[in-house]
């Protein structure tokens, strides 16, 4: 406290800045992926060791220009950006710094990053006063938690407090006992996952894909084709583990054979409704319930099963959501122009066109210069289908659908993402993070 009242007004203010910076980095955690892909280890130490670089510095300039831009450097880049190994949280924490660290801190200023559409929700930076002084501005003037102080929108609340909520009664549902849950004449555990099982195998026992003949009767295996038989080799190999798995458990349930921890951790899941540790190790990133993914898979089997038809020509809308290896499939869109236009495929880069059709139906045939996609929804916004730009999200609308895509393959030198365009990573699931797939341009 001695320290900071010694500080001149300049000081005071930059420090204010950075406190309320820290406080931001470490409160967004709450907000899960929403807030960073990476959990970071964020500490009172990063602060303190920012304070004392900014007080060496600000000696250094004998009163004169603030220099915003080393100060940046110094605490997006190493201070904070130290602990950061994600490009999208590193871009993040730099773009807060271009909020704070600028010479209208050192004056009465808004510190609700990027909140002008909710003008109702303000907190200010104070004129430079007494330590004392600050800590009663903090108390009067931040008055309630709110995303809006993240820069975040509202709907990001609803999403955090539907998370807690379900983390909540997912815990209560593990933990209560299960003999006494089923109560009477309700089903057991065991006749849940019996009917379970039963249920499965009826749906997907007899289901495989004949790659080999598929292969066969190709003339030439072109890039969209080796993608989708790599898909169908996954599938193939999920199928196997889910009926090997199964039948096991009903040899389980009719005392031919002993219950392993495998298939009690697998009886366990058909009850909760969850994905099986095993099936999910051989499937695709998801956070559904295992009722739903089913749902899902047989969705994703059906794709397949479209294209095992007319094997020689891909879908005029692929369901690229619905493959396991979405990235596989993008970069045959790449290798398909350079076969075309004799490019070098390493000098290419994906490119997105959202057209106004929102249904397969209303799209005549394949695209010409690329190739038409579907299945993605677009979080914390929304697409404006007649104004085709990216556009605030409603209130409480959480996920807005996508309309179809044309994706393309252009130089990277001819690719202008300057003015006008969001690049908008994508990922296959909400926990984002590692299920990053590539960047989209969406118009803004």
């Amino acid at each position: 406290r001695e320290t900071f009242d010694d500080f001149d007004s300049k000081m005071k203010s930059i420090l204010f800045g950075l406190c309320h910076f820290h406080a931001v980095m470490l409160e967004r955690k709450q907000y899960g992926p929403m807030g960073f892909n990476m959990m970071y280890p964020f500490s009172i130490g990063d602060l303190r060791d920012s304070a004392v670089v900014l007080s060496n510095y600000m000696e250094n300039s004998g009163g004169g220009k603030i220099p915003w831009a080393d100060l940046k450097y110094i605490f997006g880049e190493i201070m904070y950006g130290g602990h950061i190994v994600n490009d999208f949280d590193r871009k993040m924490c730099n773009t807060y710094l271009d909020f704070f660290m600028k010479d209208e801190l050192l004056d009465e200023t808004e510190m609700y990053p990027y909140n002008d559409d909710e003008k109702s929700l303000s907190f200010m930076c104070p004129a430079p006063t007494a330590y004392d002084k600050y800590l009663e501005h903090i108390e009067y003037a931040l008055t309630q938690d709110t995303p809006i102080a993240f820069g975040l929108h509202p709907n990001a609340e609803i999403d955090f407090r539907t998370t807690q909520s379900n983390r909540i009664l997912g815990t209560v549902l593990e933990l209560q006992d299960r003999v006494a849950a089923s109560g009477e004449g309700a089903m057991s555990p065991d006749d849940v996952a019996a009917s379970v099982t039963v249920d499965v195998l009826d749906r997907f026992g007899e289901k495989k894909f004949d790659v080999e003949d598929i292969a066969r009767s190709l003339e030439e295996l072109g890039p969209y084709q080796n993608v989708f038989m790599q898909e169908m080799d996954v599938m193939n190999i999920l199928l196997t583990e889910i009926v090997r798995s199964l039948k096991e458990l009903q040899l389980g349930f009719a005392g031919e054979l002993t219950m392993s921890d495998a298939m009690d951790g697998l009886k366990t899941s058909l009850y909760l409704d969850r994905i099986p540790t095993a099936w999910q190790k051989r499937a695709w990133p998801s956070l559904r319930p295992l009722s739903s993914w089913l749902t899902d898979f047989n969705l994703r089997l059906l794709q397949l099963e479209e294209w095992q038809n007319n094997p020689a020509d891909i879908p005029k809308v692929t369901w690229l959501s619905g493959l396991y290896n979405p990235q596989s499939f993008l970069t045959a869109i790449c290798q398909v122009t350079a076969q075309k236009n004799s490019a070098e495929l390493d000098k290419l880069v994906t490119w997105t066109d959202v057209t106004k059709k929102l249904a397969v139906e209303e799209v005549e045939g394949v695209s010409r210069d690329g190739a038409y996609i579907t299945g993605l929804n677009v979080q914390g916004a929304r697409w404006d289908v007649s104004g085709g730009i990216l556009e605030r999200s409603k209130p409480k609308e959480m996920f807005c659908k996508m309309p179809i895509i044309n994706v393309k393959a252009l130089p990277a030198d001819k690719v202008d993402v300057s003015t006008g365009v969001y690049v908008c990573p994508t990922y296959k699931t909400e926990f984002r993070g590692p299920t990053f797939v590539f960047c989209a341009q969406l118009k803004t």
